[in-house]
């Protein structure tokens, strides 16, 4: 096949004026995926992988950049979204290893690929209704029809992802009864006192900054980073996983959570959603087109 009659098989990324193009460039979003990494490594497989090839502990922001700049493109990408597909499965081809459980895995085998991207849809609809608002039924599919083109996108088979929500919820009962732990990756990311370095990105002054306030930063940024994470994860794979949760916890969540709802709102397009969704929304609007998506 030419590279011509590629580009037309290419799957299209979701629908521009969806749900998940008004829920994943708002800035509210970056708070989620902490939840949604810590749930797929908490798979066995995909945990040491992470463990054994990723440069998370070497190079942290950088990682969490770039996986940012990856997620946005699937879905604000446009024809770009298939190459960044096709350039992820490049990278994962030579991942492999064996797990905590002796069990030979690649980071490419349809299983580990699959529960990588389906974990992003549970910890979206539980971490919406805390950052955002709930989504009503009619949301919820669509955003699981949008995360499933998303999949598409990344090259997972239809025969591998449930392709209805009511295939979904036995198929994610199941991981968390069989597959999911406390992996060693786990309990880094959840770790309040992990040593992080200083940001080694932005301007120089701002980074010169910020490594000066590093000793004094480090301590509560660490404590919050571990009480969104386990807060905004689904309260059954919390469970499933082992991590600790209190009802002091839960009202202080809905409490910081209630504030950003009122906040981010008010503030200017600007700085309430990302830049390459910001543009993607502009060109959506120019375009005089509109969607069923989430917003407020």
């Amino acid at each position: 096949m030419n590279s011509a009659a590629a580009r037309e098989a290419d799957p299209a990324p979701p629908p521009p004026g969806g749900v998940l193009w008004g829920l994943s460039g708002d800035v509210r979003a970056l708070l989620m995926l902490p939840a949604a990494l810590t749930l797929q490594v908490a798979h066995p497989a995909v945990g040491a992988g992470v463990d054994e090839h990723s440069v998370f502990r070497t190079d942290p922001w950088g990682r969490g950049e770039r996986s940012l700049s990856s997620l946005q493109l699937w879905v604000y990408g446009g024809e770009q979204a298939a190459e960044e597909g096709r350039r992820l499965r490049r990278l994962h081809r030579t991942i492999q290893g064996t797990d905590t459980r002796g069990r030979r895995y690649h980071a490419l085998s349809p299983a580990n690929y699959a529960w990588v991207h389906a974990t992003g849809f549970p910890v979206y609809r539980h971490a919406a209704r805390y950052l955002i608002r709930p989504l009503t039924p009619a949301q919820e599919r669509a955003l699981y029809r949008e995360w499933l083109q998303v999949g598409r996108v990344l090259g997972i088979q239809d025969r591998d992802m449930p392709q209805t929500i009511e295939e979904f919820w036995p198929y994610y009962r199941k991981m968390l009864a069989e597959e999911i732990e406390k992996t060693v990756v786990v309990g880094e990311l959840v770790d309040a006192d992990a040593v992080v370095p200083p940001p080694d990105r932005g301007p120089l002054p701002l980074r010169l900054l910020l490594r000066a306030l590093w000793p004094v930063l480090l301590p509560p940024l660490g404590r919050l980073r571990t009480f969104l994470t386990v807060g905004l994860m689904p309260p059954d794979a919390r469970e499933a996983i082992g991590l600790p949760w209190t009802a002091g916890q839960e009202r202080r969540l809905r409490r910081f959570c209630a504030l950003l709802r009122m906040v981010v709102p008010a503030l200017p397009e600007r700085m309430r959603y990302l830049p390459r969704a910001r543009r993607a929304r502009a060109a959506h609007r120019a375009a005089g087109r509109s969607g069923p998506g989430i917003s407020g």
